[in-house]
């Protein structure tokens, strides 16, 4: 057992962040920490560290062994890569630390044995250059795995990017690895491309430490996790298994409380009201203290937390014709260097088109050449009905002097405060959130703002660049969901590989100079188990009661008609258990993808 934490609460002011949080981190554990964003995730991982201390509960840490990579890498003027990297380095610290203790020893004229002293501080120095010879090999190494170059090591933090800073920090976790027990992560995949992401799945997998790791990205905890905990309304709930057999669990577990919560008030009600009637018919016997007292021996069940869920409704502009962009040879040259050439696109009505491909490659540059933000040369025609509207991952829309609501005012009129206070709504931002400036705001909340105001835009072509970053899973659900029912033309640069599955009918891959397009998702861009189109048999089926169906990503509302094949029943299974649906006994034929495999591997 490396760490240990039982019933740990946590209040700032009258803010009750965690009421019950507890975990046990072994040695070999991969753990994925989730939940809503202000769930208290940093908090809890901050108090497991020694950061913060708890208000109560208790402790229990067996190692001190520990790598750290925080949500927020250093970005200051004064610190450089170098000085980042080095930071685990202890030993050098100490060698520095006695070679400063000797010359202020030296420096104070005490009466001392300068021979010994002459001699130990000459093997310090031999160990301190010795040592910053084998250090400067590792970090160099630590910055090639991660895909940075040497030539950073010098620059400081605040002029690399926001991809760059978060390779330097994982390039300190490697550095740290080897004289490590446990890895603690926290949003260690923000920023990264998807190769870097994937790099760091197999180097995690790989490594003999523990690890404990807060992400929203639901591939990567397919990958690394084999434990989910949730800190869900102050209160950790344990599964096992990666994030897709969590969510599997958690919508099982839910209609269980829910339904022993549902059979524990009615036979508390039901003795309510006998002990009432007894009281009033038999008012001069105590029968109806003794139904009293068994109502106060039944075990009380934990009324079940509704979570509130963003809404999102995209409306879209009357469509436009059937091509909607092209291009022929098109390129872009920035500072007399070749960004992208050679680009041919043909962009239809109604694709959904997911962007990708290594940092700086030239994914933005190739939005910003189809806005017509930069120059490019070769041919580029856009639909003269198109209706474009345009999401930035940076937010330069946003006037972070001003609060959300009077950010949507500006774009609405100052009549229609209510429409703004009510869209605000939808995406979870209320009270003061909505009142206070939007500097003060975190990084998914700011988000939700800037997609408010993208909401109030009849478009029939929305470009989007990075759409999820700083969200949380609920909120990328919602946003995808809406993405998924919008009619219009989606081009959408992103990092989420999940987002690019669920969302995307094409891709288009950015590397080296070109652009690539190809239909299907990311997996099937990247020869992930391929699929193919078929049809099959499938029985219908009606919605009783309103559910989310995780594991497909999508909502059923009550009275809805659902086509389920006997290949996708094991992903209703659990609806059909617990009463929200019904078979109708219609039977029709229904488009799937399947594994595109030969014969003999099909069972």
């Amino acid at each position: 057992m490396l760490f240990k934490a039982q019933a740990i609460t946590k209040s700032f002011g009258p803010l009750k962040v965690l009421t019950d949080a507890n975990i046990q981190i072994n040695e070999g554990d991969s753990i994925g920490l989730i939940g809503v964003n202000g769930a208290g995730k940093s908090t809890f991982l901050k108090i497991l560290l020694g950061q913060e201390k708890p208000d109560t509960g208790e402790l229990t840490v067996n190692t001190n062994r520990v790598g750290y990579l925080e949500q927020f890498a250093e970005s200051s003027e004064n610190i450089t890569v170098r000085d980042v990297l080095g930071r685990p380095y202890g030993h050098i610290e100490n060698i520095k630390r006695r070679m400063k203790e000797i010359e202020e020893l030296m420096a104070s004229g005490q009466d001392i044995d300068w021979n010994a002293i002459a001699s130990e501080y000459s093997q310090l120095e031999k160990d301190l250059e010795q040592n910053d010879m084998k250090d400067e090999k590792n970090l160099v190494s630590a910055l090639k795995k991660v895909g940075l170059s040497p030539d950073l090591m010098d620059r400081s933090m605040a002029s690399l990017s926001g991809g760059e800073r978060t390779k330097v920090m994982l390039s300190r976790i490697i550095v740290q690895a080897d004289e490590c027990d446990i890895l603690v992560m926290d949003e260690p995949t923000s920023h990264l491309d998807i190769d870097t992401v994937e790099w760091l799945e197999d180097y995690l997998l790989d490594t003999h430490c523990s690890v404990l790791v807060i992400s929203h990205d639901r591939y990567f905890l397919d990958k690394i996790a084999t434990r989910m905990v949730e800190i869900d309304h102050g209160k950790t709930r344990e599964y096992k298994g990666n994030y897709s057999d969590f969510i599997m669990k958690k919508m099982l577990d839910l209609d269980r409380i829910e339904k022993e919560y549902r059979k524990y008030a009615s036979q508390k009600r039901k003795q309510e009201e006998i002990a009432k009637e007894l009281h009033k018919d038999q008012w001069y016997m105590t029968t109806h203290k003794t139904r009293e007292k068994m109502i106060a021996k039944m075990e009380e069940k934990e009324k079940p937390q509704a979570n509130k869920e963003i809404t999102v409704k995209i409306q879209s502009a009357p469509k436009s014709g059937k091509n909607v962009i092209t291009t022929k040879d098109l390129s872009v040259e920035l500072g007399g260097k070749m960004i992208l050439e050679h680009v041919d696109l043909d962009i239809h009505k109604g694709d959904k088109i997911g962007v990708f491909g290594a940092n700086g490659q030239g994914k933005s540059t190739l939005v910003k050449a189809i806005l017509e933000e930069i120059p490019s040369k070769g041919e580029l025609w856009v639909a003269p009905g198109a209706k474009i509207g345009y999401y930035s991952q940076h937010h330069e829309g946003l006037d972070l002097r001003l609060s959300a609501e009077e950010q949507l005012l500006m774009a609405i009129g100052t009549d229609r405060r209510g429409d703004a206070r009510q869209l605000l709504a939808r995406m979870l931002l209320v009270g003061d959130e909505v009142e206070k400036p939007m500097r003060s705001l975190s990084g998914g909340q700011r988000a939700r703002v800037a997609l408010c105001l993208m909401l109030l835009q009849q478009t029939n072509l929305l470009i989007l660049d990075e759409p999820t970053n700083y969200l949380d899973i609920p909120a990328k659900h919602a946003v995808e969901e809406a993405l998924t029912e919008y009619d219009g033309t989606i081009i959408v640069v992103t990092h989420d590989r999940y987002f690019l599955d669920t969302v995307c009918n094409r891709t288009i891959e950015v590397k080296d100079g070109r652009a690539t397009m190809r239909p299907g998702s990311y997996s099937d861009a990247k020869g992930k188990p391929h699929v193919k189109e078929v049809v099959m048999d499938a029985d219908e089926y009606r919605v009783i009661s309103p559910f989310t169906n995780w594991a497909m990503g999508r909502k059923y509302g009550k009275g809805e008609r659902v086509l389920i094949t006997p290949g996708e029943m094991p992903n209703y299974q659990w609806a059909l258990d617990q009463g929200k649906l019904k078979k109708t006994g219609g039977r029709q034929r229904k488009k799937v993808y399947v594994s595109d495999l030969p014969a003999d591997d099909k069972s």
